[in-house]
């Protein structure tokens, strides 16, 4: 008996997927988050989940961990302090960016102030040229006086970039040596190991956000890994990356901005398996948690990538996962603005003191408190009625601004749900309509604690025809933890124009990525037949600002043809853009290769389907849809589900972590995976 386990660390609550190899068996559990220590829950809910399944700690193989602990350092400004050391002549650089305006049309927004005040910018007399060369030598009588200016500064971690260092490192390699000689204690960032790519200012950005957060993460990995160690000795330790796969915890304490967006990456690993198994290649998703929404587009089975991302207002240069986030969860929270007109979120009450209906101290009117008082919450409360839920409190909350408003209470709760809507609607027509895609191509996938409560509003919205609820939506991310893979991503950053001749100097830098990947996968003991290597080539038209990401077949990567490269890149520029020139010269920018080690995924159980298609009816209740009227709905458990089984709206199905609601005229049937389709009705 060996048990995998993933864990997801949300604003409100931390979730837990547990699933045994030898006995198929699969257990679910949520506990709310610790926001001061998020351990403290993930530990504490490790030992519940255990003593209420009879799950033997010592049995646990493997422990999947998505965490926030990194985006939450930015967001609190709880890093410490960070030096940073850069070619003499770009101290300011980090300051002076590319100067331009965070917002067009808000002249009085600004960035936030740079993670290195000016007194802790250090320069150093050295200089490599373009090409790689030596122009001016880094001296050993320089490099004991920025050491010493290092040790002077009192910094707890220190950020390296010095000037086409991603094309020849030796200088940040000598300056980082030193420095652990001296100040053993000390984290150490350095540009050629963080993002070694083209374009100097984001790597410098990635570069300082990385030695940010090395101490924090730091920390937090080390006192995880010990709490885990006494409670499940045997379990290895996985850390989910931006761009989805597992890392080891060292290479987290090394690289933490890998993990910025862990969590949402889960998400969406999750998404595609859930999605598969419906049969389903094309979705757009919607995580709904108790403090935001993140929507992600997967085609053809893959979710898109992005290079480019801002973390709380900083750029970054980091393989994550395209999401698309915006405030707008269950415990977001409805005010006035200065023009009188009502706003929910991006504010949120979290998960202390949470929505008023919890009982914990809140006052302020959320989403949440908005669903119950329209009879869409069961009254009994959340997680199978293990957390009580307040309906006078709730009720009581919403009181000021129906009455500043001159509605009822259920008008005004309407209201919320519908400004809550409109917002994530407003973040899935970014990623689709935005972007040249009809949403209505796609099928909805609802997640999150409360993705499924609101994916008939939203799908009516966006003209979504069809919505699927996977078995355990609020428990997604956990679950996208354990069916994740390991994974390590390798760049080489040269500008090559795409010409016969240099099909050679094209090969060589594939060759070496290719030689990186498999020193990787001999690292972590990945068996040959578990190995897979996607090599993607960004690649523009000479003469264009940005490249677009062409991921090329093992054969062409292998034996790189101009040709066949060009096709590649013809099809995603018309792709991307409607239309391509095969007469204008093309360059490569940037080499990349993701090695990925494929862990064994548990296996779907087979469910006998139903013996009549009428599903059963636990009880009735008035849930309010529109215009504040109640509907007599069917309140149906989901665990008495079968395949085969069909309900018609309105009726509510309540689980343990999530909440689906059913709209009058929306059918719903259940598949062989035990995923809701529901075909949203007019």
């Amino acid at each position: 008996m060996a048990w995998v386990i993933g864990v997801d660390v949300g604003g409100t609550f931390t979730d837990f997927h547990a699933y045994d190899d030898a006995s198929g068996r699969t257990h679910v559990h949520k506990t709310p988050s610790t926001p001061d220590d998020p351990a403290r829950a993930v530990l504490a809910g490790l030992e519940t989940l255990a003593a209420a399944e009879d799950i033997d700690l010592a049995d646990v193989a493997r422990l999947s961990h998505g965490t926030t602990v990194a985006t939450n350092a930015l967001i609190q400004g709880r890093g410490k302090r960070v030096a940073l050391v850069t070619t003499q002549g770009f101290r300011d650089l980090l300051e002076i960016g590319r100067q331009i305006r965070p917002h067009m049309f808000d002249f009085q927004k600004d960035y936030p102030p740079p993670l290195v005040p000016r007194e802790f910018r250090l320069e150093a007399a050295e200089r490599v040229l373009a090409d790689g060369s030596v122009y001016r030598a880094l001296e050993e009588g320089e490099i004991t006086r920025v050491v010493e200016a290092v040790r002077e500064s009192g910094a707890a971690s220190v950020a390296i970039c010095f000037l086409f260092a991603f094309v020849n490192p030796a200088h940040e390699r000598m300056l980082r040596d030193a420095l652990q000689a001296a100040l053993p204690a000390l984290e150490i960032s350095i540009s050629s190991d963080v993002q070694p790519e083209f374009r100097e200012y984001e790597r410098l950005s990635t570069t300082v956000l990385n030695a940010y957060l090395q101490p924090v993460m730091t920390g937090y990995v080390s006192a995880f890994e010990s709490g885990l160690a006494r409670r499940a000795p045997s379990a290895s330790l996985g850390i989910n990356q931006s761009a989805g796969g597992l890392m080891s915890p060292a290479r987290a304490r090394e690289l933490p901005i890998r993990t910025a967006l862990s969590g949402p990456a889960a998400g969406a690993v999750g998404a595609i398996h859930a999605a598969g198994l419906a049969g389903e290649a094309n979705v757009v998703t919607l995580d709904m948690g108790g403090t935001s929404a993140d929507v992600c587009m997967i085609r053809q089975g893959r979710a898109e990538m992005t290079f480019e991302r801002w973390i709380e207002g900083y750029p970054a240069r980091v393989a994550s996962v395209d999401i698309n986030a915006v405030g707008a969860g269950g415990g977001s929270i409805a005010w006035f603005a200065r023009d009188g007109l009502m706003k929910v979120g991006p504010r949120s009450a979290g998960a202390a003191p949470g929505p008023a209906c919890y009982g914990q101290g809140g006052t302020e009117p959320t989403v949440t408190d908005a669903n119950l008082a329209l009879g869409r919450l069961s009254p009994a409360g959340l997680l199978g009625g293990g957390m009580a839920m307040d309906i006078a409190a709730a009720r009581a909350s919403l009181a000021p601004a129906a009455e500043r408003l001159g509605l009822s209470v259920e008008r005004t709760a309407e209201g919320v749900i519908g400004i809550v809507v409109a917002n994530m609607v407003r973040a899935l027509r970014a990623i689709s309509v935005e972007r040249g895609h009809d949403p209505r191509d796609f099928v909805l996938l609802p997640f999150g604690g409360a993705g499924a409560l609101h994916a008939s509003d939203v799908a009516r919205a966006l003209g979504v025809g069809r919505f699927v609820v996977p078995p355990a939506p609020g428990i997604l991310c956990a679950k996208g933890l354990v069916v994740s893979d390991l994974s390590e991503s390798f760049v080489a950053s040269s500008l090559t124009a795409l010409k016969p001749e240099n099909e050679g100097e094209i090969a060589v830098v594939l060759a070496d990525l290719a030689a990186r990947a498999e020193a990787w996968f001999a690292a972590e003991a990945v068996p040959a037949a578990a190995r897979e290597l996607r090599v993607t080539l960004d690649m523009r038209y000479i003469g264009q600002n940005y490249e677009l990401g062409v991921e090329i077949g093992a054969a062409d990567a292998a034996a790189p043809g101009v040709a066949a490269l060009s096709a590649h890149f013809f099809a995603a520029h018309e792709l991307s853009y409607g239309y391509h020139n095969p007469e204008d010269p093309i360059e490569i920018v940037n080499f990349r290769a993701r090695a990925v080690g494929r862990l064994e995924r548990p296996p779907e159980p087979e469910i006998a389907p139903a013996a009549d298609p009428a599903a059963p009816v636990a009880s009735h209740r008035p849930v309010i849809f529109a215009d504040g009227v109640a509907h007599e709905a069917e309140v149906i458990e989901r665990t008495a589900l079968r395949p085969g089984h069909e309900v018609a709206g309105p009726a509510v199905i309540e689980q343990l972590d999530a909440t689906t609601l059913l709209h009058p005229g929306d059918r719903l049937r259940v598949d062989e995976a035990l995923n809701l389709i529901v075909e949203v009705g007019t």
